[in-house]
């Protein structure tokens, strides 16, 4: 997997260190996926050459959105968007991320290329869940519209229920004991 971030004015040898990736400074190439961390969540775009990426962005979806870039989960739709990568990145840090490249055959750079500037201006369908800008890319990367991101927050709401379940279960049979004991003695 390649993953590399990238702040917008880069210092020369700086390596950014986020969660558990190091992302040394590099160029990104033609096709490549590009993560931007924009604090509670990561927009998505894919790199076109010259500066340029294509990304889905609905209404809230820009640098300097702050938290109203949140309200992206009330869209039904977004626009595809062909924009330098220093202004959809803002004062945020980046990461060139290939994510999937461990899991499928990336589709030719041509192919990509093409795809990709062909929905550009086009309104598509969004959810957040279901259809967001880290989908849109890596189907025109690999031709499956994945987010690890949404997998990732789903996980831990799954596994968060299922420690609730646990406690609640602990605590009732705890609660049925004590009643029980309570019934002996009397």
């Amino acid at each position: 997997m390649h993953s590399e971030l990238r702040n917008v004015a880069p210092l020369r040898h700086t390596t950014y260190v986020i969660k558990v990736k190091v992302c040394p400074m590099a160029e990104p190439k033609k096709g490549d996926l590009i993560e931007i961390f924009r604090g509670l969540y990561q927009h998505w775009a894919i790199y076109v050459g010259e500066g340029y990426v294509i990304h889905l962005a609905p209404p809230s979806e820009h640098a300097y959105a702050g938290a109203n870039s949140m309200m992206s989960v009330v869209h039904e739709t977004a626009t595809v968007k062909k924009e330098k990568l220093c202004v959809v990145v803002g004062n945020h840090k980046y990461c060139i991320n290939n994510i999937l490249d461990d899991k499928y055959e990336p589709h030719s750079v041509k192919e990509i290329l093409q795809d990709a500037h062909r929905f550009v201006g086009k309104e598509l369908p969004y959810g957040v869940l279901t259809r967001n800008c880290e989908h849109f890319v890596t189907e025109l990367r690999y031709g499956k519209p994945e987010s690890r991101q949404v997998r990732d927050a789903v996980t831990t709401v799954v596994a968060g229920a299922a420690a609730g379940l646990v406690l609640v279960g602990l605590a009732y049979g705890v609660a049925k004991l004590l009643v029980s004991e309570d019934n002996e003695e009397a």
